[in-house]
């Protein structure tokens, strides 16, 4: 016989265990407000981009579909040069930063749109201005180097690079961070409520007793603590002592 929980029964489970679930709600969020301020470093991002156009020689001829499908494939090419120890060695060395090019690699992100000409090279640094001269030289490096690497002129810089006043951490965030902890924390109390009432098989009422034997309750038998048959007891004194001193002032009176 297959077993069925309705929602009085959910409801119940987690209104038994609402206490571990807020607990474990409130400290996931304070965990993830902990890590997001105090442990995790904040990175900024800065981009430029630029434009892979049509060669000089050809500006004055009619563009085919099959020339702008060669300046789109030549992006996957120059998305690889970019991120090159040949361009990415030089970008260091003016920088002036002890980075290995493997390391700006990983600072920087080279994307176009879908059948776009247009680049954009995005850095991320833990220093918002070394962000900005990171996304610039390293464009700037490529658009002076590409024409020894593939005997083209065809990148024009669209726009640079520009540090704001007051620029903002895009990593990490906060108020997400600690969404996702209470939405987790919940996920995992309301897991573990659940759990535990499945692992717990005692007999504590009548429905239990029902539903473990398959048989009606004929009868209760209740338990009776000692404080209360000591308070019994003690009732049961006062009341004779009370008894006991009516009959003799009875007897008196007689």
């Amino acid at each position: 016989m297959e077993e069925t929980i309705s929602l009085k029964e959910i409801f119940e489970v987690i209104k038994k265990r609402l206490v571990m679930i807020i607990a474990l709600i409130v400290g996931a969020a304070l965990i993830a407000a902990g890590i997001s301020f105090f442990v995790l470093t904040p990175t900024y991002e800065n981009s430029s981009q630029f434009l892979v156009n049509q060669s000089e020689q050809d500006q004055e001829q009619m563009y085919t579909s099959n020339e702008l499908r060669t300046n789109v494939e030549l992006i996957n090419t120059y998305n690889v040069i970019i991120k090159s120890p040949a361009i990415l060695d030089q970008v260091a060395e003016e920088l002036g930063v002890d980075y290995s090019s493997s390391q700006l690699a990983n600072k920087i992100q080279v994307q176009n749109a879908e059948q776009s000409q247009v680049v954009t090279v995005t850095a991320t640094d833990p220093d918002p201005a070394r962000a900005t001269d990171i996304a610039n030289t390293t464009v700037e490096v490529f658009q002076d180097e590409i024409p020894d690497i593939m005997n083209v002129d065809n990148v024009t810089i669209l726009s640079e690079a520009e540090l704001s006043e007051e620029p903002s951490p895009v990593a990490p965030n906060p108020l997400l961070n600690i969404a996702i902890a209470i939405v987790l924390g919940g996920m995992v109390g309301v897991g573990i409520a659940f759990l535990l009432e499945y692992l717990d098989n005692t007999i504590k009422t009548e429905d239990d007793i029902e539903k473990t034997l398959q048989v009606p309750v004929l009868g209760v038998i209740s338990h009776v603590d000692d404080n209360d048959i000591r308070v019994d007891a003690e009732m049961g004194t006062g009341m004779r002592a009370r008894r006991g001193g009516l009959d003799g002032a009875q007897k008196r009176s007689v």
